[in-house]
């Protein structure tokens, strides 16, 4: 279902700021030193979105929702801070206590329809602060958190999320520890971003440079990069009875491993001059990461290459390669970033090549309010070259709309020519749609 009155949907949006709660006093406050990783990342942008029945939010106002951010910014304090440049013009965090910036905005239909018009493209304009960094760094916020009332009661959270503080686990870490204060729950630690500490300064060699990476024309204090194509961002569910059938073409693949040569082999049908032989895939460094941590990026980036037409390969094959053949990337970039003093821009998802991106574990069905859970939950990615980029989550739980548990949720930022063609031969290859 489109609707034609898109664009005037959310309105009466008011902005405000929440800093953290005490005032910390430090010595001309404190610099965070970000790491290498940290800055490949920059140019990008997390979206989280999660959508509320009005049981769930019923009797809660924006001050209900304002008030344990203050007291989550004072254990998550590098999230209310500015980008600064030392001498050198490495970027770093000033934790100078600026805020993350608050939208409130209504919308004029309920979620059931929002919902139905399956357009994520919309989502992310109006639903989160669709805001990149700069050109002013010193006056960006790093995080942005949009409340938006819809006509039906319910509330959509909606999380913007500079992707130099941290990658996708660290910014659901970050809401659902805010959904924790709003019942009283304060955090017995919290791991802050880390220092990037001393620098080694012996560089060994390279064994090659990363194929993750595209470098990009030196972009400033402007913190984004324009696209030759218009991109659009389309998610679809696939449910577990679905997946069930789907892992039944594989042998011992797991569903991401699947769902990612599936997609890979389908685009390669499409982009018939120009597939891709090499795939960036982006995998959680740490399966048992804390809930109560924010640290910074350290998800895994490696590369599969292939010297054959994937168009006519098996699924099989090319998931097997996902789980067994990728190589890591990480020292390798970091060594880039060395031997260049971290002067050079890069774009990682969609630059060099498609790239997957496993988000299974993240508990982005952690945030609950008032004991509930969202009913349908998201995340996509702004920034995305024009290679496109795949995020496989967890799929909504079991609730009044959707029967099914244990599915997957696919949000792909691709060209916008391309998604009608993935579409059709997803579901006439694959039943998925």
């Amino acid at each position: 279902m489109v609707l034609s009155h898109t664009v005037n949907m959310v309105f009466d949006i008011k902005l405000s700021s929440v800093v953290p709660a005490s005032a910390r006093v430090t010595e001309g406050d404190e610099l965070l030193q970000l790491t290498n990783m940290d800055l490949v990342m920059k140019l990008h942008y997390l979206r989280g979105l999660y959508f509320f029945n009005s049981e769930a939010v019923e009797g809660l106002d924006i001050g209900d929702f304002k008030k344990p951010m203050f007291q989550l910014l004072d254990f998550c304090y590098p999230a209310s801070g500015r980008i600064r440049r030392s001498e050198n013009g490495r970027p770093a965090i000033k934790c100078n206590d600026s805020g993350v910036r608050i939208a409130e905005a209504q919308c004029n239909t309920t979620i059931d329809e929002l919902l139905a018009m399956n357009d994520q493209s919309f989502n992310d304009r109006y639903l989160t602060c669709n805001n990149a960094l700069g050109p002013d760094l010193g006056f960006s916020p790093l995080v942005f958190v949009q409340f938006t009332r819809f006509k039906c009661g319910g509330l959509s959270v909606g999380l913007s999320w500079a992707h130099i503080l941290g990658d996708a686990f660290s910014a659901s870490n970050f809401i659902n520890m805010w959904g924790q204060m709003m019942t009283g729950h304060l955090p017995r630690q919290f791991s802050n971003i880390p220092n990037a500490g001393k620098e080694n300064p012996f560089h060994p060699p390279i064994p090659r440079k990363p194929l993750s990476l595209r470098r990009v024309d030196p972009i400033g204090d402007y913190w984004l990069t324009p696209n030759n194509s218009k991109m659009e961002t389309h998610s679809l569910h696939v449910s577990s009875k679905q997946l069930h059938n789907l892992l039944s073409n594989f042998c011992n693949a797991r569903p991401f491993e699947a769902i990612s040569a599936i997609i890979w082999k389908s685009l390669a049908k499409i982009r018939v001059e120009s597939e891709p032989r090499i795939v960036t895939i982006c995998t959680n460094n740490s399966p048992q990461k804390g809930k109560n941590e924010l640290s910074g990026n350290n998800q895994i980036i490696s590369t599969v290459e292939v010297n054959f037409v994937v168009s006519s390969s098996e699924v099989s094959e090319l998931a097997k390669l996902i789980s067994e053949e990728k190589i890591e990337e990480n020292r390798m970039i970091e060594e880039l970033m060395k031997r260049e003093n971290e002067q050079l821009d890069f774009i990682v998802y969609g630059g060099g090549n498609l790239t997957f991106v496993n988000l299974e574990e993240e508990e982005i069905y952690g945030l609950e309010l008032k004991g509930q859970k969202a009913i349908f939950a998201n995340y996509s990615v702004n920034g995305v070259g024009d290679e496109g980029a795949v995020l496989v989550l967890p799929g909504p739980p079991k609730d009044y709309k959707i029967d099914d548990d244990g599915g997957r949720t696919v949000t792909m930022m691709l060209p916008s020519y391309q998604v009608p063609m993935l579409k059709n031969e997803l579901k006439i290859e694959w039943g998925i749609f």
